[in-house]
């Protein structure tokens, strides 16, 4: 049964969540009961008065301020003893009494007018996706004018067809995708753009309790591993670690594409022994009591992208003001979900059945970080999923290595071409600034996995240098 089905049949049961029936719902219909709709607004309410009464609201204006400070006083010592000496009250009303501080504020809101109001921006039902759900219900899109409808979405090659199609407008995506879009890997060539990376880390190698004894990859021959999608973290990390084991992932073991929603009834079922796969699953196959958790991926590469949030080059190009908007609201998401504080009440507002339709308990263990791994030990790893929104260059091609690697490109790739045209690493900068929010510096960061740097200067070199790779027909 499709994952979309379920969530509008309302005579049937969720396999995930057999002990709560879709018929005990809420008069609103998006949770399983009165309680969970109750809790669940609650949660909204209290984000909202934070996101309200925070930062978040005033990014714009201490942007305006702070720039007008600077051009005044370009000097830091200058600045400093100025600021010292009147205070930031005192030196804004200073300047307010020569210039004209509240027009400027004013003139930073004014945004060009929207191109396209009403959007829908599908989402697979993991935490990945949690930027791009919590901005619904928060009223992030609606205060950037946007009437937007986040689409629960059965599996990836439906969210691919779906964005080719342009019934979505936007979407969240596996971070590989729109690169393989893009080059027409696949399909033909349709052009997609990276604006944010929605999540880092927030993956994990589950495997079923019958191998509690068998850690060693080195002992995995013969294995039947699921992951959500080919062009996929999930895939590319865990072809990696099977191969720096020794273990040749196209020929001592099976991988599978199996959508993230039906991995642990596989595992349950005995069809898969593991899945390296997205949370919340992973914390479900625990709780369930089916599977341990084998180990995170960010103990693979501590800060790698797992889902993008993105969109097609000719959307951003007809509804340039709309994508703007889009961008703002997902920044601002974002900004609230890397803070810890709120990971609870965000649990809370993305458990019930319109989004991820799972226990919040399952949720909150993934987001705060402090989870039973299945093994009998409670695990506190705060940064178990982050959501760092920079969709950096040296990621993009990081991901190109590994597509050449196994044979999903052929031929010369210019690496570096490819990942400035797809992610729009300048673009969320300057978004960034524009929301009063400081970016890194940089395009092309390095990065270490399982103990080797990778430079994106030596991207071919890199790419050919594995021992294990899938040899060109």
């Amino acid at each position: 049964m499709r994952d979309d089905d379920r969530s509008t049949d309302s005579n049937r049961f969720d396999p995930y969540n057999a002990d709560r029936p879709l018929l005990m719902r809420c008069a609103c219909g998006q949770h399983a009961s009165a309680d969970e709709h109750n809790s669940a607004l609650s949660a909204v309410t209290e984000l909202k008065r934070r996101s309200e009464t925070t930062e978040f609201e005033a990014y714009s204006n201490d942007f305006i301020e702070a720039s007008l400070v600077k051009a005044l006083f370009p000097q830091d010592a200058m600045r400093r003893r100025f600021l010292r000496a009147v205070g930031k009250g005192g030196a804004m009303a200073a300047i307010g009494s020569v210039l004209p501080v509240a027009s400027l504020q004013a003139m930073a809101q004014e945004k060009g007018a929207l191109e396209k109001k009403e959007l829908k921006i599908g989402f697979i039902p993991i935490t990945c996706a949690t930027p791009l759900i919590m901005a619904h219900p928060l009223g992030f899109y609606s205060k950037q004018g946007l009437d937007v409808q986040v689409v629960k979405t059965a599996g990836w090659a439906l969210i691919r067809d779906k964005m080719i199609n342009t019934e979505y407008d936007a979407t969240h995506f596996l971070s590989p995708m729109p690169l393989a879009m893009s080059m027409g890997v696949g399909g033909n060539p349709v052009a997609m753009n990276v604006a944010t990376i929605q999540n880092t880390n927030g993956q994990a190698i589950t495997l079923a309790l019958k191998h509690k004894d068998n850690r060693d990859p080195k002992n995995w021959k013969g294995f039947k591993f699921a992951v959500p999608f080919e062009f996929s973290m999930h895939n590319f990390l865990l072809r990696y670690y099977l191969a720096e084991a020794g273990i040749d992932p196209d020929r001592d073991v099976q991988i599978r594409v199996v959508p993230p929603p039906e991995m642990v009834a596989n595992l349950r079922a005995g069809n898969i022994d593991g899945f390296l796969g997205p949370d919340p699953f992973n914390q479900r196959a625990v709780f369930e009591e089916i599977g341990f958790i084998h180990l995170l991926t960010k103990e693979l590469w501590n800060g790698h992208p797992c889902c993008a949030f993105g969109t097609s080059t000719e959307f951003i190009q007809k509804n340039p003001n709309t994508f703007a908007a889009l961008y703002r609201a997902v920044l601002t998401s974002a900004a609230m979900a890397r803070e810890a504080k709120n990971r609870e009440l965000i649990a809370k507002v993305i458990a019930p059945q319109a989004y991820l339709n799972q226990p919040e308990a399952v949720i909150a263990q993934v987001l705060t970080g402090k989870f039973a791994d299945g093994l009998g030990n409670v695990r506190t790893v705060p940064d178990r999923a982050d959501f760092d929104p920079m969709p950096w260059q040296s990621m993009a091609v990081w991901m190109l290595t590994q597509m050449k690697r196994w044979g999903y490109i052929k031929g010369d790739v210019n690496y570096k071409q490819i990942a400035e045209k797809v992610f729009l690493l300048t673009d969320a900068k300057k978004t960034m600034k524009d929301l009063g929010q400081k970016p890194p510096e940089g395009a092309y960061p390095k990065f270490t996995i399982m103990g080797k740097v990778f430079d994106a200067d030596k991207a071919a070199a890199y790419a050919d240098g594995f021992a294990i790779k899938r040899t060109p027909a």
